[in-house]
């Protein structure tokens, strides 16, 4: 991505650029245009191996089988019943994007907005989220799928519940087998614990890499765009996170290519 337009991207974010010293300059190329950082040795220890072999890559037109499953799926969502949350929403909320995606993110639930438009992430924490993606050159309408561990409000945006979580889950699931995707990012407390099954504080899962599901995808957690908007000292934590989810990504498409080459 061009440097100057990156440079806009990170000021909506709300990162200061900062410029180095001479003794430090690898480190303020990589500030100033958000290259990639080296790979954290933390990613050689936790990333799973199952998933770096080759993967189809992501068709520029969906297939008709899974547009209809897409289809199929998107009818369920909108009519389900399996908790009580049905009953409050407007729509359940499947998620954005193409039916193919490298990224995949994931929020919490839908919000008043979300659940008025039918689409995750719309308000201005949305906005965030957007800018956020965009500084590591991802858009939710071309290259990331966007959705929520919920598919339905909860009432006055509180924490969802263990029984709604596990009605919803199997969804999530079912839209990763039909993505593929290569990597996840859990934004927020309350997906990365609930994708993840543990009662740990975000602090201790920042920095990693996880595994979800039996395909073992690697999931790395970062901040929720609304925290930022109350905590934007955070901003450059989730700035961090972001490079370093880039950097698996990376890592993973080439050691996608190496195997590709060895066959």
């Amino acid at each position: 991505m061009h440097s100057e337009r990156r440079r806009q991207y990170l000021q909506a974010i709300g990162i200061e650029l900062w410029t180095a010293r001479r003794g430090h300059a690898g480190r303020a190329a990589d500030a100033a245009a958000g290259g990639m950082a080296p790979a954290d040795s933390r990613l050689a220890a936790t990333a799973p191996e199952a998933r770096a072999p080759g993967r189809p890559a992501c068709a520029a037109g969906a297939p008709a089988d899974l547009t209809a499953q897409w289809e199929a799926l998107r009818a369920e969502v909108l009519t389900c019943k399996r908790c009580p949350l049905h009953a409050t929403r407007t729509q359940g909320v499947l998620g954005v994007g193409p039916r193919r995606a490298d990224w995949l993110v994931i929020g919490e639930a839908p919000g008043a907005e979300e659940d008025r438009r039918g689409e995750p992430f719309v308000g201005v924490a949305g906005q965030l989220l957007d800018a956020m993606l965009r500084a590591i050159g991802l858009d939710r309408r071309s290259n990331v799928y966007i959705a929520n561990v919920l598919k339905s409000r909860p009432p006055g945006n509180r924490d969802p519940k263990p029984d709604e979580v596990a009605a919803c889950l199997p969804y999530l699931v079912r839209q990763i087998a039909l993505l593929q995707p290569k990597i996840m990012l859990a934004v927020g407390r309350i997906a990365a614990q609930n994708l993840l099954d543990t009662d740990a504080p975000l602090a201790r899962l920042r920095g990693r890499v996880h595994a979800f599901g039996e395909m073992n995808t690697p999931l790395v957690v970062t901040y929720h765009p609304a925290y930022l908007l109350r905590t934007p000292a955070d901003k450059r934590k989730a700035w961090e996170d972001l490079k370093f989810a880039r950097s698996v990504y990376q890592q993973l498409i080439q050691g996608t290519a190496n195997d590709g080459h060895r066959s």
